[in-house]
């Protein structure tokens, strides 16, 4: 006989493994509000608000989550596109070779982003694309476009086949069946997919790396700070708005997920 309730050892080697994960979460937001600047004593000597106001009238961060947001959402939007005209096609069309061409969609999500970094900088390098926000936004669009289609090829799966033929015997046009009866289906398992893509874009930085030029997203500026250090609570403040920017997406979709078979963000 199976036992649903979890043993004292598993319990506790659970909870270990949380506090792994979280503490140094935790601890970046504890040094935010630290009055040390240069130095990192445990416990912090005091608490103060001041990097708050530090963060906030410095440009260059600004220019950073400015840039990171357009990459995100541009990224986010050709992801919606692309990912759910590709999962439409993989979900209703049989050929040769389609068990293939789902492991190729697969792939920039599968492989290292060092990897994907490595192959998109060739790319650009040999077709003479100069790096700029756009080569930026194309290396992120390669995973987003994945995370996107993970969600909304589940969903078709579970729509009936039959469905925009009903919908079209009984007199409706292309346009009134994807709006009435296809986009009601798929809105969630979009909308999931959507904001995390965004998550994942936002925070982004190994492919970033790669495929910038002179820009600083968000995750870079945070990258660079750490090597050469002005202000290091700012740093942490400013790691506390990447943190909410990608969390709060991610429990959204979970949330809009949650009773459904979508693989919302699977192998990320």
């Amino acid at each position: 006989m199976r036992s649903d309730r979890a043993s004292p050892l598993l319990k506790i080697t659970a909870t270990l493994g949380l506090l792994f994960l979280h503490v140094p979460i935790l601890l970046i937001f504890l040094y935010a509000f630290t009055t040390e600047e240069r130095t990192y004593q445990f416990p912090p000597p005091g608490l103060t608000t001041q990097w708050f106001a530090a963060a906030w009238a410095r440009p260059d961060i600004w220019e950073a989550l400015a840039l990171s947001l357009k990459v995100a959402l541009i990224a986010t939007f050709l992801a919606m596109i692309l990912g759910t005209l590709v999962s439409a096609a993989m979900s209703r069309a049989k050929f040769f070779g389609r068990e293939q061409i789902t492991l190729l969609i697969l792939l920039p999500i599968a492989l290292p982003g060092v990897i994907t970094g490595i192959s998109l900088r060739s790319a650009f390098g040999l077709m003479d694309i100069p790096f700029s926000t756009w080569t930026i936004i194309l290396g992120h669009a390669t995973f987003c476009i994945v995370i996107v289609y993970n969600n909304a090829v589940a969903r078709f799966r579970r729509l009936s086949g039959g469905v925009m033929e009903a919908s079209a015997d009984l007199g409706a046009n292309a346009f009134q069946s994807f709006w009435y009866i296809l986009l009601p289906n798929l809105g969630t398992a979009l909308l999931a997919g959507g904001m995390l893509a965004f998550a994942l874009s936002f925070d982004e930085v190994i492919v970033t790396t790669f495929t910038a030029g002179q820009q600083a997203t968000l995750p870079i500026w945070m990258l660079e700070e750490l090597i050469r250090p002005r202000q290091r609570p700012v740093t942490n403040v400013v790691a506390m708005v990447v943190f909410a920017a990608t969390v709060v997406p991610i429990l959204l979709a979970f949330y809009l997920t949650r009773n459904g078979s979508e693989t919302a963000g699977a192998g990320k």
